[in-house]
């Protein structure tokens, strides 16, 4: 199991329970899901996007990210997922994400992407 942390919050200042994100993975079988809980934005998104790189890189068959986790996506966070699927169309369609809560799914929806990436539920 993985775990990042990032305390950092806004313009660097330490903000209590802002820009935080912690991950984790497991390995089952062919299955490597990794769950980000918390917040994805410019502060924290180099910490998914090298765990995601460190699954692509793996023999897993599939790669599941659990976006339930996340309580805040930015822009930073749609264009890492929209990267993560273009990866994955190069390398067997490995990816397939679990929807996030509401507010996440609206920020995919109102950018338009919700319907390109690979939801398996």
């Amino acid at each position: 199991m993985s775990e990042v942390r990032q305390d950092e919050g806004l313009r660097g200042e330490r903000l209590p329970g802002l820009g935080k994100l912690t991950i984790s993975s497991d390995r089952d079988g062919g299955r490597y899901t990794i769950r980000p809980l918390g917040e994805l934005d410019l502060a924290t998104a180099s910490e998914l996007q090298h765990e995601l790189e460190r699954a692509e890189a793996s023999d897993a068959q599939s790669i599941v990210l659990d976006l339930s986790g996340l309580t805040f996506m930015d822009s930073t966070g749609v264009q890492l997922l929209l990267s993560a699927h273009a990866r994955s169309r190069a390398d067997a369609n490995r990816l397939m994400l679990l929807r996030g809560p509401a507010a996440v799914q609206r920020v995919l929806e109102l950018t338009g992407v919700a319907t390109l990436l690979p939801f398996s539920d």
